[in-house]
C-alpha cells in the first residue's frame, strides 16, 4: 500500500517565473529530508520528449500506443491519450511522496501559490486588478471580465456608476478591455489560493486584507516553512503495543501463534506500509528480538515501558513518549487486522482538520488503541492526566482537539471492517483464525 501525496500548485502568467521558483523550492524541500514529486503542465499539444532514432521513439512510430522506457535507475512511460488527464488523476498515480509540486493547472482545485512579479507585464496588470478588488472588498471568485471592460450597460444605474467610477480611479485598469481583460480575469487568485508570491509591496498588502500568506520572492526558506506547516505529508510513527504477559491468555499475545507464526509479526507486516517508524511497546525485549533478524529493513526499536505500573494511559505515554515522528499512530498487539489504510486516512484526516487526535468510533465508544495522535499536543495532556492519577486513555480527550472518526468513515478506509476485533482468550484467539484463515 502507498500512501497519498499531498500535492499543491504553482500558478502565475507567462514569465512570472514559476520554473525558477519551482526549482529553488524543490532544491529546499529536498535538502530538509523529503521525498518531492512534481508535474509539469504543458498548454501545447505537440510536445515531445523522446527522441527520432531512439529504439523506443521506433517502438511509438511503429504504432505502439505506450511504451514504458525502463533501467535499474530510472524508468518513464510515454502513452498516447485521446483528451487531458485531470490533474487529480495524475497526483493520485503518484502515491508515496511527501510532497507533490504541480506548475500550473490553475482550475484544478488544488491548493494554489499565486506568484506575481512587477516586471512581467502580464502579472502587473492581474496585480492591479487583484488590488483594486482588494479595495473594493470584492470576494476573490468575483468575475471581473466585466467590472474590466465597463462596456456592459446594466439596467441599475448605480451599478453603472460604479463600474465607470472603479475604471476612473485606477486609469491602468480601465484601459484593460477586450481580450487582455477576460485574459486577465481568468488569471486572477481565486478562494483556493493560499499564498502570493511577489515582489510588489501593494499586493502583498491586498492578500494581507483577503487573509492569504504572502512572501518576498526571494524568501524560499519562509515559504518552504509554510509548505512544511500546512501541506508537507507529516511523518507517522507506528507503535504496536505489546505490554508482555496477558493473564487472560495465560502468555504473552506478542508471541502466541497465529496462523503458524508469532501474532507481533502478523500486526508488522499489516502496518508497516504506513509506518516512517515501527515500534513495538514491550517489557520482554529479549523474547521479541527476533524481529530485528526477521524485518531487518525496518529498523524497529523495541521499547520498555516508561512506567512500573499498568494502565492503558501509562502505555500510551510510553507509545507517545518513544516515537519521533509529529504524527503517532497506537494499535493494539491482539488487532489482528489492524489496518494499515486506516492509519494512513486518519493522517490524512488529521492534516486536513489540524486535529490533536482522530480516533475511531462506533457503538462501542472510542477505540483509543488503533488512533492518531500528534505528538507535541497530546505527550503534556497524558502526563497532566498520569499527575491526576488517571489511567484511562480517553481522560485527555477533554484537553485536546479531537476529531471523531466514524464508522461509515472507518469502512471507507477499510471495507472489510473488522479493524477493533481483538483477542484476549485463547478462544478468541482459536475464532479469530478460523475467520481470517478459513
Amino acid at each position: 500500500m502507498d500512501m497519498p501525496s499531498p500535492a499543491i500548485s504553482f500558478v502565475g502568467r507567462h514569465n512570472s517565473g514559476k520554473t525558477t521558483l519551482i526549482e529553488r523550492v524543490i532544491a529546499e524541500l529536498v535538502a530538509r529530508g523529503h521525498d518531492v514529486g512534481s508535474i509539469k503542465h504543458h498548454h501545447h499539444t505537440n510536445f515531445e520528449i523522446d527522441h527520432p532514432g531512439k529504439d523506443s521513439y521506433r517502438h511509438r512510430a511503429a504504432g505502439a500506443s505506450e511504451t514504458v522506457i525502463a533501467s535499474p535507475e530510472q524508468i518513464a512511460r510515454i502513452k498516447t491519450i485521446n483528451e487531458e488527464v485531470e490533474c487529480n488523476e495524475i497526483v493520485r498515480s503518484m502515491p508515496g511522496h511527501d510532497i507533490v509540486v504541480v506548475e500550473g493547472y490553475r482550475k484544478s482545485g488544488l491548493p494554489s501559490i499565486e506568484i506575481m512579479r512587477g516586471g512581467n507585464e502580464a502579472d502587473a496588470n492581474v496585480a492591479r486588478v487583484f488590488v483594486e478588488g482588494a479595495k473594493r472588498g470584492f470576494p476573490l471568485d468575483t468575475d471581473f471580465t466585466q467590472f474590466l471592460r465597463g462596456l456592459s450597460k446594466t439596467d441599475d444605474a448605480a451599478d453603472q456608476a460604479l463600474i465607470e467610477q472603479a475604471l476612473e480611479a485606477q486609469t491602468p485598469v480601465s484601459q484593460l478591455t477586450g481580450d487582455l481583460a477576460q485574459d486577465v480575469a481568468h488569471k486572477m487568485p481565486a478562494s483556493n489560493t493560499v499564498a502570493v508570491v511577489t515582489d510588489m509591496v501593494d499586493v502583498m498588502e491586498a492578500a494581507a486584507t483577503y487573509g492569504i500568506r504572502y512572501f518576498a520572492l526571494g524568501d524560499i526558506a519562509g515559504l518552504c516553512d509554510f509548505l512544511e506547516e500546512k501541506y508537507v505529508r507529516p511523518r507517522v510513527s507506528v507503535v504496536i503495543q505489546a505490554g508482555g504477559e496477558s493473564r487472560r491468555m495465560g502468555r504473552s499475545k506478542a508471541t502466541v501463534p497465529f496462523g503458524g507464526r508469532p501474532m507481533i509479526c502478523r500486526l508488522i507486516e499489516r502496518l508497516a506500509p504506513a509506518a516512517d517508524e515501527l515500534l513495538i511497546t514491550t517489557n520482554e525485549a529479549a523474547n521479541l528480538a527476533f524481529v530485528h533478524e526477521m524485518y531487518p529493513e525496518l529498523n524497529i526499536k523495541l521499547v520498555k515501558d516508561e512506567y512500573d505500573f499498568r494502565g492503558a494511559l501509562p502505555g500510551l505515554y510510553t507509545a507517545i513518549k518513544s516515537a519521533t515522528c509529529p504524527y503517532v499512530a497506537v494499535v493494539a498487539c491482539d488487532m489482528v487486522l489492524a489496518s494499515a489504510s486506516l492509519v494512513q486516512a486518519e493522517a490524512i484526516a488529521m492534516n486536513e482538520h489540524r486535529v490533536d487526535v482522530v480516533v475511531p468510533v462506533n457503538k462501542h465508544g472510542f477505540e483509543p488503541f488503533h488512533a492518531l495522535y500528534r505528538r507535541e499536543a497530546v505527550l503534556p495532556a497524558i502526563k497532566k492526566r498520569l499527575d491526576e492519577g488517571n489511567k484511562r486513555a480517553q481522560s485527555i480527550f477533554d484537553l485536546v482537539n479531537v476529531e471523531e472518526f466514524s464508522h461509515s468513515r472507518v469502512l471507507e478506509a477499510e471495507p472489510m471492517g473488522g479493524c477493533f476485533m481483538n483477542c484476549n482468550t485463547p478462544e478468541e484467539l482459536a475464532r479469530l483464525e478460523d475467520l481470517c484463515f478459513d
